[in-house]
């Protein structure tokens, strides 16, 4: 959506539409942010041999068609994809037809844009030494509301949002959309070393998931939330954040300057620390494994690190200096120039 929004910038008179299906996100946040949107079955790549493999082929087929259908009948002059579920049907459909665009995200590409790299027409990449043919190095596109985001003049209204205490250094701590079970039970286990060190938590704990934690009064507040809707705001209000390490997430942690403390998703092929490796190599950020994640240790690390200003400075500074802010633009060019 912000490559969309990057490419209605530079081009008013474009046409979006995105592909999606049925059970995702997308169904929501896509038509809210104004873009059509066209279903298409989902094609999951199983990571190991299993009978869904046996009926790839078929899965993989009906998507294809569909997608066909939505390009012949829109008109699609450009397909981008991220390598989602969407992606290598997307792809299949405009191979020879349509001019194609990849974009990975990660340094270990998945196997949709594994195939799709092959027959694009530019290929994009978040990170230098992603193996994927002809790759050009642009960033992660971000929402404009975050590469443009101050955090220190929204400090104040950002703080108050949440109800957090004004002046209190102050920890923000997420695990994606859905929650992190691990991350929610260590910190909320540290909440009375938090309440002691007179530091604030903002703790996203998740939709599906509860957080009961004891206050303390007096002490500044720890204040756990679902879900965050306005994670500037949630940037803003905070000093430090605790979070997994995704590609999207590393990007907007690195374009707001925020310095962190990166718990790696401990599943899939190890994408999430090598997605925090550069930010941890620059001196902007911390790394803990999963299996390491206890109350204690959050204590012991976190406490120090969010109370210290100077080293919280340089952190930042180290953070802003990784960022690619304009990627949304570049990307938006590169796909109008493919269009063309």
């Amino acid at each position: 959506m912000a490559l969309a929004d990057a490419v209605k910038r530079l081009r008013p008179d474009a046409t979006v539409i995105a592909l999606g299906t049925a059970r995702g996100l997308e169904n929501e946040l896509v038509p809210a942010r104004g873009y059509a949107l066209e279903l298409i079955p989902p094609v999951p790549l199983p990571r190991k041999p299993t009978t869904e493999l046996l009926r790839l082929p078929l899965k993989v087929r009906d998507a294809v068609k569909r997608a066909r259908e939505v390009l012949d009948r829109v008109g699609a002059d450009v397909v981008v994809g991220f390598g989602g579920y969407v992606s290598l049907p997307a792809y299949l459909a405009a191979r020879g037809r349509v001019p194609i665009v990849v974009h990975e995200a990660n340094q270990s590409p998945g196997v949709a844009n594994r195939v799709g790299a092959r027959f694009a027409s530019r290929v994009a990449v978040a990170v230098p030494g992603t193996p994927l043919p002809n790759a050009e190095v642009v960033g992660i596109p971000l929402r404009r509301s975050i590469t443009s985001l101050d955090r220190a003049a929204l400090r104040a209204q950002a703080r108050k949002h949440f109800g957090l205490d004004p002046d209190a250094p102050t920890l923000l701590v997420f695990g994606g959309s859905q929650g992190a079970r691990s991350i929610n039970t260590a910190v909320s286990g540290a909440a009375k070393d938090f309440a002691d060190a007179g530091v604030g938590v903002l703790h996203a704990h998740g939709p599906k998931n509860t957080l009961a934690v004891q206050e303390f009064p007096g002490r500044p507040p720890y204040v756990p939330v679902p879900y965050l809707e306005r994670m500037d705001l949630a940037y803003a209000a905070a000093d430090l954040v605790l979070c997994r390490s995704g590609a999207m997430t590393a990007a907007e942690v690195s374009a707001v300057g925020l310095p962190a403390v990166f718990v790696p998703l401990p599943h899939g092929n190890g994408e999430q620390a090598v997605n925090a490796r550069p930010a941890v190599d620059a001196g902007a950020a911390l790394l803990i494994d999963d299996a390491d994640l206890t109350a204690a240790k959050v204590a012991e690390l976190v406490i120090p690190l969010v109370t210290d200003p100077d080293r919280i400075a340089k952190m930042s500074a180290a953070q802003v200096g990784l960022g690619h802010r304009e990627a949304d633009e570049v990307l938006a060019r590169i796909v109008l120039e493919a269009a063309k």
